[in-house]
């Protein structure tokens, strides 16, 4: 199923490079975008339902496919926000502050990588 499902996609990705194509380069940015946005999905759709018991021959299936689907998307954006949220709300020094020597403490860590 997985390599009837590339096969379409792949096929989706490469028609609507020649639709787009045919615009030329007004276009361009769009269709880069909506193929890397297929890509992202399709793989992402497969992560996300990897070893799970979903069937997508049925409407239930699909409905159930599509809720697991967007409850990992939206478990990964909050998991993405409170990492750069910890990112931001660190104090990034100059200096390395789990160095106990004092001497050293006033010495960049760049200056360490000379």
């Amino acid at each position: 199923m997985i390599s009837t499902a590339f096969l379409i996609v792949a096929l989706l990705v490469v028609l609507i490079w020649v639709l787009i194509e045919f615009k030329r380069m007004k276009h361009k940015l769009f269709a880069i975008f909506l193929i890397g946005l297929i890509i992202f999905t399709y793989v992402t759709f497969t992560i996300s339902l990897k070893d799970k018991d979903v069937t997508l021959n049925t409407v239930p299936g699909i409905v159930d496919a599509g809720r697991l689907y967007f409850s990992w998307l939206g478990s990964v954006f909050i998991k993405a926000k409170s990492v750069t949220m910890y990112a931001i709300g660190l104090d990034w020094k100059t200096y390395n502050e789990s160095v106990v020597d004092t001497s050293s403490k006033n010495e960049s860590i760049w200056d360490k990588l000379k």
